[in-house]
């Protein structure tokens, strides 16, 4: 176990280990030949047997100029680093780690899968890269514990028990081979399986949203107007801005397993804003399969990307469903790792899916618009307002400087980042207009 340095606010954390990694039937012929350090330590931790769900963590290999060739990878690319087609056990969700959190993968990475049953590979997919604006914000416990690694974004791709891949860097600008960035230190492939999906549990009543979840409730029912305002602890008769609060799907509802996270919490003052997001999982999964989407994203930025629990305080699935996050109690003003920078006083909502290209669901903006029209009341925020929040630092605003910004924002309002995706990102105002409307402003 490891612990994370106590913050301010007198968190601990509690370590999280990788599976151990048996080579499976089959290992491609590029495998190391001798664990590096950090397999040796996975060997030498296993999760217990009863848990569900598992992660395999493989060590990348130097692509070979014949792999770099049967991969159709140009010559300034064959320095990459990948795994030929090999066999392994079931995983649902794949992305790739490195030692530094702090260092970018200024290139690409790619994978294969071949599906569970069926025996067919995918085409090439691409992970997003760029995801180092989703984390803790520096100077953090969470951030600076020595656990935390670089990674991708996560992929959704199903049952899959087939994998390849191939990391790549950046082509130089000239011919001078030194102007290219070398890959970071200490790449792996994550593999994840979400484990199976929870029984359901009969919602209970709405005599207060925190009450209700530590009774094992599968989701919180929606509220009446009226009933939220009491739950706030309002009298009746008054009249304050919170939205009724909407259907809320719990931790224990999408299977969230409580051994992985920390057990303590993080929060914060308030709520004064809300940064949207897209997960970059891709929209290759039914509504009925975000519970697993949910239980993989939790495990990958746990197990694999060191960090204290799932990263995004709030989730919506492209049917409108809403989802718990990071634990710490649904009305409370947790602190997530979602917005690097802007992690304080802020909330993280994420849209399940990939909405670069893609246009997302009336549904999925509707969830969000409910969502925090009933949130951002609770403190007191207006939906069409702005706000002004104390950047922590980022590649977009550099620590201590104040920033003026939408109550509700795209995360590349706050980063230089492509997320939550152009047409997601367009989706915003919208997203006010209906949330503020909630609100009864």
């Amino acid at each position: 176990m490891r612990a994370f340095i106590a913050s301010s606010i007198g968190v601990t954390c509690a370590a999280a280990l990788v599976l151990p990694l048996a080579a499976p039937a089959g290992a491609a012929p590029d495998a190391p030949a001798h664990p590096t350090a950090t397999d040796q330590r996975s060997a030498e931790a296993s999760e217990p047997a009863q848990l569900p769900g598992s992660t395999q963590s493989l060590a990348l290999s130097p692509l070979s100029t014949a792999s770099a060739r049967a991969t159709d990878a140009p010559a300034a690319a064959a320095a990459g680093q990948g795994l030929a087609e090999r066999d392994v056990h079931p995983f649902s969700m794949v992305g790739v780690v490195w030692d530094d959190v702090d260092a970018e993968l200024h290139g690409t990475a790619q994978v294969r899968t071949r599906a569970t049953g069926t025996g067919r590979w995918s085409g090439w997919q691409e992970l997003e890269t760029h995801n180092a604006e989703h984390s803790a914000d520096p100077g953090t416990a969470e951030r600076d514990s020595g656990a935390a690694r670089g990674s991708t974004a996560p992929l959704w791709v199903g049952a899959s028990d087939g994998v390849q891949v191939r990391v790549r860097p950046k082509a130089p600008d000239t011919r001078d081979a030194e102007t290219s960035v070398p890959l970071p230190g200490g790449l792996h492939l994550e593999l994840v399986d979400p484990g199976a999906d929870p029984q359901e549990t009969p919602a209970t009543g709405a005599a207060g949203a925190d009450r209700t979840a530590r009774q094992g409730a599968a989701a919180l029912p929606a509220l009446s107007r009226s009933a939220t305002d009491a739950a706030a602890g309002y009298a009746p008769g008054a009249k304050p801005y919170i939205g009724p609060r909407p259907r809320i799907i719990t931790r224990k509802g999408w299977g969230a397993d409580e051994k992985l996270r920390e057990s303590t919490f993080a929060y914060t003052k308030t709520v004064k804003a809300a940064f949207i997001h897209h997960s970059a999982t891709g929209n290759n999964y039914k509504c009925s399969q975000a519970p697993s989407v949910l239980r993989g994203i939790y495990r990958y930025h746990v197990k694999s990307s060191g960090w204290r629990d799932i990263g995004y305080n709030f989730a919506v699935d492209r049917c409108g469903n809403i989802y718990e996050g990071r634990a710490g109690g649904v009305t409370k003003a947790v602190m997530g790792a979602h917005t690097l920078g802007f992690n304080t006083n802020t909330m993280g909502i994420a849209v399940l899916g990939t909405f670069s290209n893609s246009t997302p669901p009336a549904a999925a903006v509707n969830a969000v618009a409910k969502l925090t029209a009933w949130k951002l009341g609770l403190f007191g925020a207006n939906p069409k307002g702005k706000v002004t929040l104390t950047s922590g630092g980022s590649n977009k605003y550099k620590k201590g400087k104040k920033v003026k910004l939408n109550v509700i924002s795209g995360h590349r309002d706050g980063f230089a980042t492509e997320c939550p995706g152009a047409r997601l990102y367009k989706k915003l105002g919208t997203a006010r207009t209906s949330s503020a409307r909630l609100q009864g402003r």
